[in-house]
């Protein structure tokens, strides 16, 4: 009798209450709202896990983990259930209204977090548009770029991306801010060094007691990220943003977040942009 998708045996037990451990863990680890259809997207990833570590059922690693026997783990089960997709200069719209307000602001140096750095995609975005900005690869600008997985960092602060990531990008910006690999390296393309000394890259749990930053910020990114937080999580999160941001400051938000019914210290500025407002004590 042929096999079915959903007759396969999987290699580990995975029961709905090792889930319901896993779902508490990562919200309680990293503010991740886990939603019941997510459970086989969980066991794949975590299995790869128990092969790494050498433990044959999820309930022995979730023991093993939460009883601190597994040393590092925290950082790589944390990291396995985080998802980083992203591309340079996603959600576009925003980058022009970047570039209007950063040339307000050449008389002093630019501050901008990107709080959900990923794989360096985002933070890059935002360095190449002050370049453009102000026509030069030396702008009067820091971004710092912060997440929570420690991989995805690695890359970001590398710079080192598959050709086709900038397919997509007008050839006289990709000439500009890219170099093409050559050898081994073909097929491959980094970022200006010059480009890459603007960034900073930082691991930061959004969710930790204390953040290693020193406002206050011109630009906050936090794109895309908010989804996967409860309501409570998004107003902690807020509340901690808004004394960060200048007055003249703006918070770049995702295209499916809303923020207005979070946190009463904001007002729309554009499409999924807010500043402070005023208004509020």
């Amino acid at each position: 009798m042929t096999q079915t998708k959903t007759d396969t045996v999987k290699e580990f037990n995975f029961t709905k209450s090792d889930f319901e451990r896993v779902r508490a863990l990562i919200y309680q680890r990293a503010g991740i709202s886990l939603a019941d259809s997510k459970q086989e997207m969980v066991y794949s990833r975590l299995a790869r896990r128990l092969r790494a570590t050498g433990i044959v059922s999820f309930g022995r690693y979730l023991d093993d983990l939460e009883a601190g026997r597994l040393g590092e783990e925290w950082e790589s089960f944390t990291n396995a259930l985080t998802t980083n997709l992203t591309s340079f200069f996603r959600e576009a719209h925003h980058f022009p209204l970047l570039a209007e307000h950063v040339k307000k602001l050449r008389d002093h140096p630019i501050q901008i977090w990107c709080s959900a750095a990923s794989t360096g995609e985002e933070p890059y975005s935002i360095a190449m548009t002050v370049c453009e900005a102000f026509n030069t690869l030396t702008p009067p600008v820091q971004i710092i770029a912060t997440d929570i997985d420690t991989n995805v960092l690695a890359t970001g602060a590398n710079g080192v991306y598959a050709i086709d990531r900038i397919e997509k990008m007008e050839p006289e910006r990709a000439k500009r801010f890219f170099l093409r690999g050559k050898g081994d390296q073909d097929g491959m393309v980094r970022v200006r060094p010059e480009l890459r000394q603007l960034v900073t890259f930082k691991q930061l749990n959004l969710l930790g007691d204390g953040w290693p930053l020193k406002g206050p910020f011109d630009v906050i990114f936090c794109r895309n990220v908010m989804i996967y937080f409860d309501k409570a999580t998004q107003r902690k999160i807020l509340s901690r943003f808004v004394p960060l941001m200048k007055p003249d400051g703006l918070l770049f938000a995702g295209h499916s977040e809303n923020f207005l019914y979070v946190s009463e210290s904001l007002k729309l500025r554009g499409k999924t942009v807010y500043e402070l407002d005023g208004r509020r004590p």
